[in-house]
């Protein structure tokens, strides 16, 4: 797993929601209730861009058709049958760094 050091983004109990690219990838990050996730941004359902949305009670909710996914997991609530991907989150000396896995990495995992 690469690490990727998040320019502009701190550790505050503010909350926030912000769309940034690593590797190619977009990422919604969420400060939410003192934690810091890292979500796909495209929504399944739609396309609908996450980072316009907003977090209520632990899910972000698309802004499109308000389908929501789970922080911690990216499950989608009851009845959606989806879900995003979710990324690993650590803070190293104040700085906000993202994980994300090569496609070998993630195929190497699965036959586990």
């Amino acid at each position: 797993m690469k690490w990727y050091k998040i320019p502009g983004i701190q550790n505050t109990a503010q909350p926030f929601i912000k769309k940034v690219k690593i590797s190619n990838k977009h990422i919604c990050l969420v400060g939410y209730e003192g934690q810091i996730f890292a979500l796909s941004a495209k929504c399944p359902h739609a396309g609908g861009d996450l980072s316009s949305g907003w977090c209520k009670e632990g899910k972000l909710v698309c802004p499109v058709h308000r389908y929501s996914y789970n922080l911690h997991t990216g499950k989608g609530s009851e009845g959606q049958n989806d879900y995003i991907n979710t990324f690993p989150v650590e803070i190293r000396g104040g700085a906000v760094y993202v994980g994300i896995s090569s496609f070998w990495e993630k195929l190497k995992q699965a036959f586990k």
